[in-house]
């Protein structure tokens, strides 16, 4: 099936159930669900300054919540094979609020802990679902509409961070915590009840991104060494930007810049406020740019040249991160060659193992973003006395030892697997087709 053909079917499902629209709202429930994790740098100081808990242990809340987020992902992406996608977000929106709203009430660190594991099952379930629906709905731009759908996840939480953060300053963090986690709960909650459930047929593919013939399920998948291969590299990429996610606020205080008024386009912000916006926004851009780009010329070939660029990236910060706009430049770097990880991993998965499991099988490779979370307290300790070097050197040269490995070792593996089942068809969302199905 041609893309005139594709278009042609599209025609046939309308209103929200067309699937531009199913990926429109997939975007602004990740928009909605992304502070949980890049709004977080914002309240580690505060809550500090209110309870002396320090900040290695406040930071365990956050590796708590990505390890939640990440590995309860394949059964949330089971249940979304199985059920479908609006029981899921539904589930998903309740506990993203609920996990706020009792980070505003915590008082002691076991709280603070169980806030960060229904935050994570939240997040999980939001991300897990809209990421796995944008594989199906388009089987022929993976690439470009898991890039889309991530990048509501990476860019949304740039339109508040700046209201978060006056909001911390003029009321507490504790009221900040609450009001946005009504909104983000109420928010996902409402959009759920829009989505509905992509039934698969199929399509060709793009030559520089062939797929598996074979539907390939989680059990199937994980018997396969490039799976393995796959995930290592997801791990060790995934670390270093983690490490800049989280630690970006200590890293900034500890440099004595993070309060340093910074005019931008008219606008003065302390340089932190100012830094993790901009931030965000190439975290978001990058994750549609990079899809887009992969779909043209390949995964593994965008992989390498990204991948490369953070480590690069990250030994800028190390060398000139001093100075309040060199900060600034290479923070954004940093997130401008991370954020697609999430674009272009769970693409290749759908592309290796198939469209009917995706969702199941993107979310296992997307555990492996909680095992790199592990690392995030070591930065703490491998940072006392505000000496981050060690931190970029050693984030800087997993990275691009992962570069390197799409090309060498990842890109041969695929192949061979690709060669195991002629790679030509992959399952198309039914709408394409003939309607669909809540």
């Amino acid at each position: 099936m041609n893309s005139s053909q594709i278009s042609a079917h599209n025609q046939s499902a309308t209103g929200y159930k067309s699937r531009w629209m199913q990926l429109f709202i997939g975007i602004l429930c990740m928009g909605l669900v992304a502070n949980l994790q890049y709004g977080w740098t914002l309240f580690v100081t505060p809550m500090n300054d209110a309870h002396h808990w320090g900040k290695p242990a406040i930071q365990l809340a956050f590796s708590i919540f990505i390890v939640t987020e990440t590995w309860l992902v394949p059964i949330e992406g089971w249940l979304v094979d199985k059920f479908g996608p609006r029981p899921v977000v539904a589930g998903g929106a309740i506990c993203a609020g609920l996990g706020w709203i009792l980070n505003s009430y915590a008082s002691s660190l076991p709280v603070l802990y169980l806030a960060a594991v229904i935050s994570g099952i939240g997040a999980g379930c939001v991300y897990g679902t809209c990421v796995g629906n944008a594989l199906k709905w388009f089987p022929d731009r993976r690439g470009l509409a898991a890039g889309l759908t991530a990048a509501g996840f990476g860019a949304g939480a740039a339109i508040t961070i700046i209201p978060i953060a006056n909001m911390i300053k003029d009321a507490g963090y504790q009221h900040a915590f609450f009001t946005y986690g009504i909104i983000q709960g109420v928010g996902i909650f409402i959009l759920a009840m829009l989505l509905v459930k992509p039934v698969a047929t199929k399509v060709a593919m793009t030559k520089a991104n062939s797929a598996s013939k074979v539907d390939y399920s989680t059990k199937q998948m994980l018997k396969t060494p490039v799976f393995w291969v796959l995930y290592t590299m997801f791990v060790l990429v995934a670390s270093g930007g983690l490490m800049a996610t989280a630690q970006l606020g200590p890293i900034a205080n500890d440099f004595g810049i993070a309060s340093l008024p910074i005019t931008l386009f008219g606008a003065t912000l302390p340089l932190l406020t100012m830094a993790l916006s901009i931030d965000n926004v190439a975290n978001g851009f990058t994750r549609p740019l990079c899809g887009f780009v992969s779909d043209k010329i390949g995964r593994e070939n965008t992989m390498a040249i990204v991948f490369v660029g953070e480590g690069l990236a990250l030994l800028g910060l190390m060398k000139f991160g001093h100075d309040p706009y060199a900060f600034m430049i290479f923070a954004a770097l940093v997130f401008l060659c991370w954020g697609e990880i999430f674009s272009i991993f769970p693409a290749i998965c759908a592309d290796m193992f198939g469209s009917k499991f995706a969702a199941g099988n993107a979310g296992t490779l997307y555990t492996a973003k909680g095992t790199a979370a592990l690392l995030v307290p070591l930065a703490s300790v491998l940072a006392t006395g505000g000496n981050w070097s060690r931190v970029f050197v050693v984030a800087a040269i997993i990275t691009i030892v992962a570069g390197l490995s799409a090309k060498l070792i990842l890109s041969p593996m695929r192949k061979r697997l690709a060669a195991n089942g002629a790679a030509v068809d992959v399952p198309l969302a039914a709408s394409d087709r003939k309607g669909v199905t809540a």
